[in-house]
């Protein structure tokens, strides 16, 4: 019988930019999969002040002196900006398991991606145009509105917004100095990078412009190991209504499989189209409401952290084991499942929308009511200076100040406990729209 790899102590491994979910979850590992970390924080001070000198050839040449040092062998990171490609390197510079490079840079640089997917499934690809006037620029080319646009590299939805008109679009891409600095010093290290391995490509610093489409969205996590890909699961995300910020993620997905199927398939073509031999990924799609086309957002090659707990209170699957397992190139079907605690689970995000709501404080005070309360809660704050906020409104479009997650008998059992929750810690519910259902996608089939 084959030992399971989670039961049995592992060599080293070094985790990179490891905060909020990751490190909750990668710290309950630390008996059996020891652990190294390193990077820092973006969103928090002092920890972000490193973004100023930071230089991502010599971060990962620290980082192998390190991992030699400490005698580690393997190196897993999440983290969307800067620690999935980090890794990627570090891992291919130590002939390490790990997601090939070029695999990491054609995810992430999303012009690219929409002409890989345009090639091998146009059908789930979306109108797309690189918008060539550069930032602070008047924009004279002829565009068709409305849109989206998002920039060609970024992370965390940062200036992903709808656009009606030309006057908008030139507001949306014209900076302060101190805004550009920013932008700069968080897009040159990718650059950097993707120019050494695609030679003469378009600069990432610009926007692509996307069709504008509507319906509902989904994500499909799933991984590679050994070139053959693996379905974990989909997670259906809910938008507060007309915004694209994300309200609550809900697992299980009430879309049908043959919906699944469909996602798994285009994911796969791809993703091999690429070279994505390796590791884990998740790919945001929609549900299109007028056609009910199944059209693909974009392709994150890293685990999507913030639903790692819905799954294993739900199926009991540790995707965290699975990516350490992954690491050390070991099958992530040999982890043991744990018992499952919920029918349903979700996570709720906390935003706000207006600089000068105050009612939205992080109130210690109401925190140990609430674990008192629901012990089983999953709870995170993300306090922010005064002109963090007003970055986040401006380039977001809301503050994320709070996320829970819980589990629940069924929906209406989730709903009263997020209410409860909510009142508890003084939080306006994210819940201004019902759950889905089954009946509302089972349409589509």
């Amino acid at each position: 019988m084959t030992k399971d790899p989670s039961n049995e102590k592992r060599d080293k491994t070094i985790i990179l930019f490891n905060y909020d979910w990751d490190l909750r979850e990668f710290d309950k590992l630390k008996k059996v999969w020891p652990q190294i970390t390193a990077g820092f924080d973006l969103f928090s001070f002092p920890s972000n002040v490193r973004l100023i000198w930071f230089d991502i050839v010599r971060f990962c040449s620290i980082i192998i002196f390190k991992a030699k040092f400490n005698k580690a062998k393997a190196i897993v990171s999440n983290h969307e900006q800067f620690g999935a490609l980090c890794a990627a390197m570090i891992a291919e510079k130590m002939n390490w398991p790990g997601t090939p490079v070029k695999a990491i840079l054609a995810c992430q640089n999303k012009l690219y991606a929409r002409q890989i997917l345009k090639a091998v499934a146009p059908q789930a690809n979306v109108e797309f145009q690189k918008l060539s006037a550069r930032y602070q620029e008047k924009i004279n080319e002829k565009i068709e509105f409305p849109l989206f646009a998002k920039p060609v590299k970024a992370a965390f939805s940062v200036l992903a917004k709808r656009i009606d008109t030309y006057d908008t679009l030139e507001k949306h891409i014209n900076f302060s100095k101190s805004e550009l600095w920013i932008i700069k010093h968080l897009v040159n290290p990718f650059e950097k990078i993707f120019q050494r391995y695609f030679p003469n490509s378009e600069s990432t610093h610009s926007l692509i412009l996307e069709e504008l489409i509507e319906g509902d969205h989904l994500c499909l996590n799933g991984y590679f190991y050994k070139n053959e890909m693996e379905s974990i699961g989909v997670v259906d995300s809910i938008m507060y209504p007309n915004t694209n910020a994300f309200m609550r993620f809900e697992y299980p997905s009430c879309l049908p499989q043959e919906r699944m199927w469909e996602a798994e398939g285009i994911a796969k073509l791809f993703l091999n189209k690429i070279g994505f031999s390796h590791g884990m990924f998740n790919m945001e799609f929609i549900i299109e409401k007028r056609t009910k086309a199944l059209k693909v957002i974009e392709f994150n090659p890293r685990m999507a952290s913030q639903f790692a707990d819905l799954f294993e209170r739900v199926d009991g699957i540790k995707m965290h084991s699975m990516a350490l397992a992954l690491a050390h190139g070991l099958n992530p079907k040999k982890i043991s499942k744990v018992k499952p605690s919920s029918c349903c689970a979700a996570s709720f995000v906390f935003r706000m929308f207006k600089e000068n709501n105050l009612n939205e404080l992080f109130l210690r005070k109401n925190l140990k009511s609430c674990l008192e309360k629901f012990p089983d809660i999953l709870l995170f704050n993300f306090p922010k200076t005064n002109k963090q906020v007003k970055r986040d409104l401006k380039w977001i479009g809301s503050y994320r100040y709070g996320v829970i997650h819980l589990g629940g008998k069924d929906h209406s059992d989730l709903k009263c406990k997020c209410k409860n929750a909510s009142h508890i810690l003084g939080w306006t519910a994210p819940y201004v729209s019902e759950f889905r259902n089954d009946q509302q996608l089972s349409q589509e089939k």
